[in-house]
C-alpha cells in the first residue's frame, strides 16, 4: 500500500478469514468464502471474493498444511462458499491504492503459490480440481487455471474471464495469459477475442475453446465435481496410511535489524544496504530411518531449515524493500550437510521426505526469482555442500577464500549428487546445467570431482565460483564488490539479473516469471493504468479512462 503494513506470512486455520478447509478421505475442499471486511490494509473491501495478499498468505498456508499434515489427501477440490460467484481476481480497489512495489510484489508471491500447485501436481502427486460454481475472472480464473482440471457450472450466468486488458487497462499479472495459451493450447486468435472481452465465456464455448475442461448443469455439478475428484485421486501415490505432520509455528525473534531463527538468521546492515543470511548445518544426532523422521515431525532439520529459509526469504523481500543486496553465507560441519543429503536420498520415495524436498526446491527458487543482488560468501566455517551448496550456486557471484598457507582452515565447497537435478529451477535445468549451459565437458569435470572437498582454487579452476583471493585481497576485493553493486541503479539490476539467471530454455514458469512480469512492471507504471485518469485509478468511480494513444 502507499503506507504498506509490515507483513507476516506465517497463520494457521484457526485465524484463517477466507478460506475453509474440509477433509473426505482422499479429497480435501478448499472453500473460498472471503471476509470483504478482512483485507490487509484498509482502504478497500474484499467483495465478491476478491482477493489480496492476506487471502493468498492463507490460501499457501492451507495448501502445505494440505502436503504436510494430511498425506492421506489425492485431490484437492477448490470452490466458492458464495453465490454466483467463484473469485472475481485481485481487488481492483487495493491495486488502485497499492504502491508499485505492493503491486509487483503482491503478484510474485501469487504467482509462486500458483506454480507450487503445478509443482506438487507434477512431483508429490498432489492432483487440483477447480470447482468453478459462479463467476471467475481474473485472478481467479488465474487460480483455476493453476488447477490440473477446471469444471465450470452450466447454470447460463457463470463464465470464465481474464478482463484486465480491456476493464484496467493491465495484463493478467498470475500467469493467465501464458497458461491459457502454453497449458491449455487455447487457439491464438480465440485467446484474443478471450482477452479482450470484459463479459467472459460461458458454458459449451468455454469448453469448446478449452477455457475449462468440463461443464455440468446445476443439478448433477456436485456430482460431477466429485466423481472427477475420485478419478484423479486414483492417479495419485499419496499414501492413504500416512501420518501427518503439524506444521507448528515457526519460533522466530523478530528484531529492528536481524530475524533469528533455529537454523536460519538475517542481520541488515542499514547503513551499507545489505543484508546477510546465515544458513546453518544441523548439529547433534540427527535421525536416519523413516521412524525416527516421523517422530521428529516438524522439527526434523530439513523440514525445519525450508520453513525458516521460505520465510526469512518472503519477510526480506516484502518488508525490506531497500535492503537490495543479500549476502548468502553457511555455518556447520558440510559433512553433516551430506549426510542430511544421503536420508533425503535413501528415502525420497516416502512421502514426507518428498514434500520436504519439494518445500525445499520451491524455496530455493523463491532466491532465484527474487529482485535482490545475491552474493555467497564461502569463508571459514561455510558448509556450501551438497544442498547448501544449491544456495551458492543460486547466487549472482561467489567468492571464496583461498588460505593456501593454512589447510586446516581454508574454506571448502563440495559438490554432491543433489547439485545435478535434485532441486531444479523453473527452467526445470539444474543450477549447475544453467551454470555451464549444459555443456558435456564442464559438467563431467564437475562431476568427476564430485563428493571431494574443493578449497578455493580448485573450487575456481571447476568454474564453481567466481572470484578466489587470497586472506590479503579477501577484504578489500569483497567490500568493494559489495560497494559497487550497492551503488547500482536497482532497476537496472532486477533486469539484468532476471535476464542472467534465467539462460535456459524457455517454458511457461520462464514466461511468467520473466516475459509477463517484465511486462506487467512496465504497464504497472504507464499514465495509461496508474495516472489520475488511469483505467486502474478511475475503475469503480463511473469516470471513463483517458489513454495515451501513443504507442510504444
Amino acid at each position: 500500500m502507499s503506507t504498506a503494513p509490515r507483513v507476516d506470512y506465517q497463520t494457521h486455520p484457526s485465524q484463517y478469514k477466507h478460506w475453509k478447509l474440509s477433509f473426505d478421505g482422499a479429497i480435501a475442499t478448499l472453500t473460498a468464502d472471503f471476509d470483504e471486511n478482512g483485507g490487509l490494509a484498509p482502504g478497500y473491501k474484499l467483495k465478491l471474493n476478491s482477493y489480496d495478499l492476506g487471502v493468498d498468505i492463507e490460501l499457501n498456508d492451507a495448501i502445505n498444511r494440505i502436503r504436510f499434515e494430511h498425506p492421506e489427501v489425492r485431490t484437492v477440490v477448490v470452490t466458492s462458499a458464495k453465490e454466483k460467484v467463484f473469485c472475481s481476481g485481485a481487488n481492483i480497489f487495493m491495486l488502485g491504492v497499492s504502491s508499485h512495489g505492493w503491486k509487483v510484489n503482491f503478484c510474485k508471491f501469487t504467482n509462486e503459490t500458483r506454480n507450487g500447485l503445478e509443482d506438487s501436481s507434477k512431483y508429490s502427486g498432489l492432483k487440483f480440481l477447480a470447482a468453478v460454481n459462479g463467476a471467475c475472472a481474473g485472478g481467479g480464473y488465474e487460480l483455476a487455471l493453476a488447477c490440473d482440471e477446471i469444471i465450470l457450472v452450466d447454470d447460463r450466468s457463470s463464465a470464465v474471464s481474464l478482463p484486465e486488458v480491456p476493464l484496467l487497462g493491465v495484463l493478467p499479472g498470475t500467469g493467465g495469459l501464458t497458461r491459457v495459451t502454453d497449458k491449455r493450447h487455447v487457439r491464438h486468435d480465440l485467446a484474443d477475442i478471450f482477452c479482450t472481452t470484459t463479459e467472459g465465456v460461458r458454458g459449451q464455448k468455454a469448453k469448446d475453446w478449452r477455457l475449462v475442461d468440463d461443464i455440468a448443469k446445476p443439478a448433477v455439478f456436485a456430482q460431477k465435481v466429485r466423481e472427477r475428484a475420485e478419478q484423479l485421486a486414483a492417479q495419485s501415490d499419496r499414501p492413504a496410511d500416512g501420518r501427518g505432520v503439524e506444521l507448528v509455528a515457526l519460533q522466530r525473534r523478530t528484531e529492528a535489524d536481524a530475524l533469528h531463527y533455529d537454523h536460519v538468521s538475517v542481520n541488515i546492515d542499514r547503513a551499507k544496504r545489505t543484508a546477510t543470511f546465515v544458513v546453518k548445518a544441523p548439529t547433534g544426532a540427527q535421525p536416519a530411518d523413516l521412524a525416527g523422521i516421523e517422530a521428529a515431525g516438524a522439527a526434523w532439520y530439513p523440514l525445519a531449515l525450508a520453513r525458516q529459509l521460505e520465510d526469512a526469504i518472503l519477510s526480506m523481500r516484502t518488508n525490506e524493500l531497500d535492503i537490495g543486496t543479500w549476502l548468502i553465507t553457511t555455518q556447520g560441519d558440510a559433512a553433516a550437510v551430506l549426510a542430511m543429503d544421503a536420508v533425503l536420498s535413501a528415502h525420497a520415495g516416502h512421502w514426507l521426505v518428498r514434500e520436504t524436498i519439494g518445500l525445499l526446491r520451491r524455496t530455493f527458487s523463491r532466491l532465484d526469482v527474487s529482485s535482490r543482488s545475491l552474493f555467497a560468501l564461502i569463508e571459514p566455517g561455510s558448509c556450501f555442500a551438497g544442498s547448501f551448496l544449491e544456495l551458492a550456486l543460486a547466487c549472482d557471484r561467489s567468492y571464496h577464500l583461498a588460505l593456501p598457507d593454512d589447510e586446516d582452515q581454508a574454506p571448502k565447497i563440495t559438490v554432491g549428487e543433489a547439485n545435478f537435478g535434485l532441486y531444479p529451477m523453473v527452467t526445470g535445468q539444474s543450477r549447475l546445467g544453467r551454470r555451464f549451459y549444459d555443456e558435456a565437458a564442464p559438467l563431467e569435470a564437475v562431476r568427476a570431482a564430485a563428493g571431494r572437498a574443493l578449497d578455493a582454487d580448485a573450487a575456481f579452476a571447476l568454474g564453481l565460483v567466481t572470484s578466489n583471493p587470497d586472506d590479503i585481497d579477501w577484504a578489500d576485493e569483497v567490500r568493494i564488490a559489495i560497494e559497487e553493486r550497492v551503488a547500482m541503479s536497482p532497476d537496472a539490476l532486477t533486469g539484468m539479473e532476471a535476464n542472467l539467471r534465467f539462460n535456459g530454455p524457455e517454458n511457461m514458469f520462464t514466461r511468467i516469471f520473466g516475459r509477463l512480469t517484465a511486462w506487467q512492471n512496465w504497464i504497472f507504471q504507464r499514465p495509461n493504468a496508474v495516472g489520475e485518469y488511469g483505467a486502474l485509478k478511475v475503475y469503480g468511480k463511473g469516470n471513463k479512462a483517458a489513454f495515451d494513444w501513443n504507442r510504444v
